[in-house]
């Protein structure tokens, strides 16, 4: 995965803005970003690709809303619980609720408007 500079520079503001820069990245990864944006024109070396992807991943997972994490980790889960038990009760058309995008984040979205005491 190559990025260009342009797109790097379009990162950074958003991790800015979002307030992800300095809690998620430590003083030498901004610093890599930050010269390669103004040294750079094409990042050609192989080995500064790797690290500025790395970096890059890193900030895009900070980024990623609450939503779209929960609903990789506990809105699968839920829809798989869910669908277990109405394919029990004879639901067949349950199968389908596993995959279904808009199904988990309406679970993820209940789950976290839910107060915590009664939460199971």
């Amino acid at each position: 995965m190559t990025i260009s500079v342009s797109a790097l520079a379009e990162i950074k503001k958003k991790a800015l803005r979002r307030r992800a820069w300095f809690k998620v990245l430590d003083e030498t990864e901004r610093a890599i970003v930050s010269l390669t944006i103004r040294c750079v024109e094409r990042i050609k070396s192989p080995k500064l690709a790797n690290i500025v992807t790395a970096i890059v991943t890193k900030l895009m997972d900070a980024m990623a809303s609450q939503v779209e994490r929960l609903k990789e980790t506990v809105g699968r889960s839920l829809a798989q619980n869910l669908a277990k038990i109405a394919l029990a009760w004879g639901n067949s058309s349950a199968k389908s609720w596993v995959e279904d995008q808009n199904f988990i984040q309406y679970l993820v979205i209940m789950r976290i408007n839910t107060p915590r005491m009664f939460q199971v």
